[in-house]
């Protein structure tokens, strides 16, 4: 039974409270109203605090010390149970939906409260918008708590001060500079002398862009040819011009500048130029930026070219996690690298074989074809032959011949060999089409464990080199198989529920002992588990994507889910991937493993964040359960 305490000095609290989020955000006149609307209790080791036959929840709790743990009954799901810390607030869902808690919460050990009553929540919720989006984005105010501290710690390792999600339009502070596609040469030159700009925007009557010149085209279009400088700009622009709207990210256009090999991107709002967002403006990174480091990789002449530029991706990837880059974003630039190094690299040796790209489609699988590739990373690629009616069949020997040479480069370009052999030079990996094809139905007829684990790697495949509508082939043939195939479908989550989220019946975080510490591997019994999940609501729903994010936000309102929830389960997998980014490189994984971590050289927040991450976890296996259970 609860005991009203003496009351603390309001000072005191409002010092304590501070120390924890959301508090430590928010304004002090709101911190000391949370004080002066609660009352203090204390609860003995086993006493109910709130139970789901008391009716509609009057009291969100503020945890001072000890803890609270919430068990569900019998009945449900095993493992049901989680535990709250000081520092803590519950039960925010029941508040914030105003109805009865389904979990009977009581005192693990003798704990002191602080009980906000519901109609004060809701008042200061109103008056206050951090406290109220915390308590209605809770996880993802969570994430963006970590990503501040995590810039903190980065801080003096930041190459550049601009944040790749900045939207262009924020980015455009200053009108550009336009002119006529009748405009005489020597005018627009000029003009770019006298403002020492590096690009002219030729727009059109409607403000909306038709070409462009920079100082770069400047000797092959103009000076080497001769030209007259009476010559209309016209004559002599890049066009079709490549645009941007205002609502596109930096990122966005820094993987245009690297895959279109560009320096600048005209802006657009509504159809008409509003700025033009240049390289310089996107990363001020001291001698290296995504674009220079793309370039050195499809510019290199050998595999030692090759080497050099992958070291270059690492050092790209440490100066934006610095930026405070969000996950997501992260492997998808890192991806990227990868893609363009294997692309270059294929190229290469296709040549010194002899052999035509448009014969194959070189595939990458497992991470890197759902383009969620880690700095620790091996191989997992394969090759689809072209076949057609009345020709030979290919010559498997060449071009398992030139696949070894390609993976024994990349090996020696820091991406080691597949343990598993799962690699374009296995012949099992390196079939026509229609052996794809038959061997993918097989796996999904058959549904036995090896054909499951089979499943959870290949079928998260994307084209990097060659014939890419090959590869759409063949995804539209197993997404079509296995949506068809029930049986497969609930083999293929009963096979992911075989790793639980590593909680113990506490609801805390349960470590695993290694070199004396308390562990956790974020890809075995993390980010594997949200990877599985998505992968097989994507082929139940028939969702082409390959990405875990996209996977979730294309599944979640066909599932019926609320944006808020499927928010979760991505935000909950990326900040596991940003977690493992950071332990790659800081090198502070343990015992040897890239993905493993200890627990007690996490900050508070990310301890918290990685606890509620995980029982987002847990609730979504709940749902395969329930969806493939029965």
């Amino acid at each position: 039974m609860a005991a009203r305490r003496a009351p603390s000095s309001p000072a005191a609290l409002c010092s304590e409270l501070q120390r924890h989020p959301p508090f430590s955000d928010m304004l002090p006149a709101h911190v000391q109203a949370f004080v002066a609307a609660s009352r203090e209790l204390a609860f003995a080791e086993g006493d109910a605090v709130v139970r789901p036959e008391d009716g509609p929840v009057r009291d969100l709790y503020f945890i001072r010390s000890g803890a609270i743990t919430g068990r569900r009954g019998l009945s449900d799901v095993a493992g049901g149970a989680f535990q709250y810390e000081a520092g803590e607030l519950f039960p925010v869902s029941a508040v914030l939906a105003q109805r009865a808690v389904t979990t009977l919460y009581s005192a693990t050990e003798n704990s002191t409260v602080l009980a906000l009553p519901v109609d004060d929540v809701q008042r200061l919720a109103e008056a206050s918008a951090v406290f109220g989006d915390f308590l209605n984005r809770r996880i993802l105010r969570f994430l963006e708590l970590s990503r501040a501290a995590l810039q903190v710690v980065y801080a003096s390792q930041a190459l550049a001060e601009q944040s790749l999600e900045t939207p262009l339009g924020q980015l455009c502070r200053q009108a550009p500079v336009t002119c006529r596609a009748q405009t005489p040469l020597q005018d627009a030159l000029t003009r770019m002398h006298s403002l020492r700009i590096g690009s002219m925007l030729v727009v059109d009557a409607a403000e909306a862009p038709v070409g462009i010149l920079t100082r770069s085209d400047i000797l092959e279009r103009i000076t080497l040819p001769q030209l007259p400088l009476a010559t209309p700009i016209g004559q002599v622009m890049a066009q079709p011009v490549i645009t941007l709207t205002h609502q596109h990210t930096a990122q966005d256009a820094a993987l245009l500048m690297s895959s279109r090999a560009i320096r600048h991107v005209p802006v657009t709002r509504d159809g008409r130029a509003v700025g033009v967002v240049s390289e310089r403006d996107l990363f001020a990174l001291q001698r290296l930026s995504l674009k220079q480091v793309s370039s050195g990789l499809r510019n290199a002449p050998d595999v030692q070219g090759l080497l050099a530029g992958s070291r270059e991706i690492r050092r790209l990837a440490r100066a934006l996690l610095g930026q405070g880059v969000q996950a997501q974003q992260l492997t998808a630039l890192i991806s990227h690298l990868n893609d363009v190094l294997t692309s270059r690299l294929v190229h290469l040796m296709a040549d010194q074989h002899g052999l035509d790209l448009s014969d194959c489609c070189w595939i990458a699988l497992g991470s890197e074809g759902r383009n969620e590739q880690t700095i620790a990373t091996d191989q997992d690629n394969a090759l689809i032959l072209a076949e057609s009616e009345g020709d030979p069949a290919p010559d498997k020997a060449r071009w398992l011949a030139f696949a070894r040479d390609v993976n024994e480069a990349l090996d020696a370009c820091g991406y080691p060999l597949c343990k598993g052999n799962i690699m374009a030079s296995n012949p099992a990996c390196c079939l026509t089409l229609s052996e794809w094809q038959q061997r993918f139905a097989n796996w999904v007829d058959r549904g036995t464990p090896q054909d499951l684990l089979n499943a959870s790697i290949y079928f998260d495949f994307r084209s990097l080199a060659g014939q890419a509508a090959m590869a759409d082939r063949l995804r539209a043939s197993v997404t079509h198989r296995a949506r068809g195939n029930p049986r497969f479908l609930r083999q293929l989550a009963l096979n992911g529920l075989s790793q639980s989220a590593p909680l113990n019946w506490l609801g805390q975080i349960d470590t695993t002992e290694v070199d004396g510490q308390g562990t956790l591997d974020l890809k075995l019994q993390g980010t594997a588990i949200f990877v599985d999940v998505a992968r097989l609501y994507a082929l139940a729903q028939g969702v082409v994507a390959t990405g875990t994010r996209e996977r979730f936000e294309a599944v979640g309102p066909l599932l019926g889910v609320p944006v808020a929830e499927h928010q979760a389960w991505v935000g909950g997998f990326e900040f596991l991937q940003m977690l493992r980014l950071r332990a790659q490189l800081d090198g502070t994984a343990v015992g040897g493993n890239p993905n493993r971590i200890a627990i007690k050289h996490l900050n508070d927040i990310d301890r918290r964040i990685l606890k509620e991450t995980l029982r987002v976890l847990r609730s979504l296996q709940q749902r395969v359960k329930l969806d493939y259970e029965r």
